[in-house]
């Protein structure tokens, strides 16, 4: 093994060669899940590449993408060819990528095949868990299949040993939020797995894995608790500290305060013992979680920030989390709103910056975007 957990030093001396991580989480308008974004039938290059287009004009240098378990089971092939379609679509936009492995955040059963339309105003309603809540599970109390074991083995380690040196592939997020919903603790067995096979996979890139050290604090601003809120809270105490000793880069998601960015900020340097600190998801209009107030603070502390969404499409993030309050069952939204009384957009966005024409929700914070990325500056949309 050439690489394994990164030393301060590897790490740091890594981050001095980027330029400034700036970015978002990426899915394309015409996907509502990962799935949809990587199945061959609703794989959708054309729109990929006119929407990272846009990603680039803002001066954005990353995207952060969510893979998909179910999607290499049944066409490793083809998979790996659309993901280099991807970096290569990307590449020319000067977008480098972080993808994401596993997922526990959503909604569970992930499906093959033709995924679920978008309910009418309801945040992210088609979103699925990769490989989701039973085989997590099964991970904890030990009576996970051993060919449930060794397929997800292969789809980590195929992926990585694919791009281990790919210089388009920026970092490797290995699983992002474990231990949402009720699962807590519960997902440490699948985690440090996950860890596991990585390592043994000997990437040149940098490892992290996204746990959410977020307080609930927005969310109780804002009265927008989703459907899953409070379970939420299940003690993650474990996975936390596997996040913490292994990651070669710091991560965390913020959707809260300037003062409670900040206070992350200082957390996550603190116990990764000086390593780099990436933010890979924030933005939250609703409570004052904006590009102006935080990317400044992210650019003065040398700190990557990677805020949620880019185009307002079928995943409809431009909707509240209180917008799926309750739940039809453990693996469907129920709107909080009936769905014929949805009309137009909201009058403020929770995600998202474009509308699928490429204009923006906000002018001017679009040109305050492209002036502290350093682009050139030019008419607005």
């Amino acid at each position: 093994m050439k690489h394994g957990r990164w030393s301060v030093e590897k790490a740091n001396e890594w981050y001095r060669r980027q330029p400034w991580l700036v970015g978002c989480n990426f899915l394309p308008s015409t996907a509502i899940n990962q799935l949809e974004m990587w199945q061959a039938e609703s794989f959708d290059p054309a729109t990929i590449g006119r929407e990272l287009g846009w990603a680039g004009d803002l001066g954005f240098t990353t995207v952060r993408v969510y893979l998909h378990d179910l999607v290499w089971s049944i066409d490793p092939v083809g998979f790996l060819e659309r993901i280099d379609r991807f970096l290569s679509i990307a590449d020319p936009h000067g977008i480098r990528t972080v993808f994401v492995l596993f997922d526990d955040c959503h909604f569970s059963e992930p499906r093959l095949g033709k995924q679920p339309d978008p309910i009418p105003g309801v945040h992210n309603s088609g979103w699925k868990q990769s490989p989701g809540e039973d085989i997590v599970l099964a991970f904890h109390d030990g009576s996970v299949a051993y060919q449930e074991r060794v397929r997800l083995q292969g789809y980590v380690q195929g992926v990585l040993r694919r791009f281990a040196d790919d210089k388009r592939v920026l970092m490797w997020d290995l699983y992002n939020e474990p231990g949402e919903r009720t699962l807590g603790d519960r997902t440490a067995e699948l985690l440090t797995e996950a860890w596991r096979w990585a390592r043994e996979s000997d990437p040149s890139q940098p490892l992290t894995s996204a746990v959410d050290v977020r307080d609930h604090w927005a969310r109780e601003k804002d009265g927008s608790q989703p459907s899953t809120a409070g379970v939420g809270k299940a003690s993650r105490q474990c996975l936390t500290a596997i996040h913490e000793s292994n990651s070669d880069v710091m991560t965390f998601h913020c959707y809260g305060s300037p003062e409670h960015v900040r206070e992350w900020i200082e957390h996550m340097r603190v116990v990764g013992e000086g390593k780099p600190v990436v933010c890979s998801e924030y933005l939250l209009r609703h409570v004052g979680c904006l590009f102006q107030t935080h990317m400044p603070i992210f650019k003065k502390s040398h700190v990557g920030c990677i805020s949620w969404g880019l185009v307002a499409g079928k995943s409809q993030t431009i909707w509240p989390w209180s917008s799926r309050t309750s739940k039809r069952g453990p693996h469907e939204a129920e709107p909080s709103v009936p769905p014929e009384q949805i009309t137009g957009e909201p009058g403020i966005w929770f995600h998202d910056i474009f509308r699928v024409d490429g204009t923006p929700y906000d002018p001017q914070e679009v040109a305050f975007i492209r002036e502290i990325t350093g682009r050139r500056p030019r008419g607005l949309n």
